[in-house]
């Protein structure tokens, strides 16, 4: 492990040192960041200012929604890691569409229920997926047949080197979870908001669409601490037959273990599982799969944080 660049991190408010990320994602896993912040304000000027603090010395910035599609190692993150908590939204009528404006810390399901209390469509899909707008809209996050990139208009972000940029649907580069800032290589920005343009409903239809997703949740994903999804569907197939057909439903190393119940959810069993577990069953499963069916499985989690 390489040692930590100096921050004098006790004199500046809102920064703390060494605190581990396991509470901080839906796996309960993760090791200790070398500086933290846990952003609130959804104005994100404090948080801002951290970020460009650390650019300049040279540390490396991470942040973290609501901690669920990524894997965090058992020896921690490098650098600053931003825990994004900022929540606000808002909403305008234009014709016979609504904006939608969120800060990039919202809560997914938040925004759904939002969006159907006002009569807006067009968001159903993520009332049934767990994680934040900043996420989502880096990872083209989607469910149902649908995801971020059908309704997006507008990302604010803060980039490193160009300050504060608009960046509108089309510079985004949206593919199946991708975009163009999911494959920057210098991860130097900060997602701040984003706006979506929703369609206009009655607030019981959609209420009715998100009760069947809802629905059909509890009925194909299993409950307790898992990463979400492992791997992305493969052109014309789905991860989750492929592991099964391959008979690896159960398949356990250490403490996480293969679902019964979806088998691309792979679930902390809570005896003492670690990042390392998690790592060590994605392997197995991808070469399983591969020997048995021909197909190389692509990650869908992020892996974040030192694994050297």
């Amino acid at each position: 492990m390489s040692p930590m660049p100096s921050w004098d991190a006790a004199s500046i408010d809102g920064l703390q040192t060494g605190q581990s990320l396991a509470r901080f994602t839906a796996a309960r896993l993760g090791g200790p960041a070398d500086y933290l912040h846990i952003a609130k304000d959804p104005d994100y000027s404090e948080t801002l200012e951290l970020a460009r603090q650390a650019w300049q010395r040279g540390l490396a910035v991470t942040v973290i929604g609501g901690g669920a599609n990524i894997l965090v190692s058992d020896a921690g993150i490098r650098g600053l890691t931003i825990i994004n908590r900022a929540t606000a939204i808002s909403h305008e009528i234009e014709a016979e569409a609504g904006i939608v404006t969120a800060s990039s810390g919202t809560n997914l399901i938040r925004l759904a229920r939002y969006c159907q209390e006002n009569g807006l469509s067009g968001m159903e899909w993520a009332i049934a997926v767990p994680g934040t707008v900043g996420g989502a809209v880096v990872n083209n996050a989607g469910a149902h047949g649908s995801d971020i990139a059908r309704s997006l208009a507008r990302t604010l972000i803060l980039d490193g080197d160009l300050g504060e940029r608009r960046i509108e649907t089309l510079g985004m580069q949206f593919g199946y979870r991708h975009s163009q800032l999911k494959v920057r290589g210098d991860r130097r920005f900060f997602v701040m908001k984003a706006a979506f343009r929703l369609e206009r409903d009655k607030p019981e239809a959609i209420q009715e669409r998100m009760d069947q997703y809802n629905d059909y949740r509890r009925r194909t994903q299993p409950p307790g601490a898992s990463l979400g999804s492992i791997f992305k569907n493969p052109p014309g197939d789905f991860a989750g037959r492929l592991i099964e057909s391959t008979g690896l439903k159960g398949l356990r190393v250490g403490s996480v273990q293969v679902s019964a119940v979806h088998a691309n959810f792979f679930v902390n069993t809570g005896d003492g599982a670690t990042a390392s577990d998690y790592s060590e069953l994605i392997r197995q499963v991808r070469e399983r799969v591969a020997k048995a069916t021909g197909v190389a499985l692509e990650l869908e989690i992020q892996t974040l944080g030192d694994w050297d």
